[in-house]
């Protein structure tokens, strides 16, 4: 949508913004300082699958909040989450077979998400799922891809934090 800016329940004075304000958001962060923005999707149902397909769609939210703030402020950097749980109907970060999350497809549908965000100018990515041997796949794809200079950031902290309750609220 356009001119929308939704408050999130658990986080008050915290809203979801369509990308045109996060876009007037992202220039006033960036004027006060602030170099980088975290980005999480609220992701439209009808969008959502076994799979998560959609986190790999070049034409996705999140890809077109990265390409929003980089239109406004290209200075600005721009860290997002990869994991698939916004974009699954079940909620998991990965790919369920008999009701048990697979490892190997859960790194292969990571891998094309966070090559997909790094494709739309993400500056830093940060894979909050719990998949073995992620890390490396991830980085063996962008070095593959020459994104040398893209930054994994670990996610141990969110877990611990008052912040990862609200944060399920705001990706719906």
């Amino acid at each position: 949508g356009r001119d929308l800016a939704i408050d999130i329940p658990s986080m008050p004075g915290v809203q979801r913004l369509s990308t045109d304000l996060l876009a007037k958001a992202a220039k006033e962060a960036y004027s006060l300082g602030i170099p980088v923005i975290a980005l999480f999707p609220a992701v439209d149902p009808s969008l959502k699958t076994d799979d998560g397909r959609e986190a790999s769609n070049p034409d996705n939210i999140i890809c077109k909040a990265i390409k929003a703030i980089k239109d406004a402020v290209p200075e600005m950097g721009v860290l997002c989450d990869v994991a698939l749980d916004p974009f699954t109907i079940h909620g998991q970060d990965g790919i369920l077979e008999k009701n048990y999350v697979v490892n190997d497809r859960t790194i292969d549908a990571l891998v094309a998400q966070a090559l997909n965000q790094v494709n739309a100018g993400c500056d830093i990515i940060a894979p909050s799922d719990m998949m073995d041997g992620r890390i490396a796949a991830v980085r063996d794809a962008l070095e593959n891809e020459d994104h040398t200079e893209t930054s994994i950031m670990a996610y141990s902290a969110k877990y611990s934090s008052g912040f990862y309750g609200p944060f399920r609220d705001a990706v719906g």
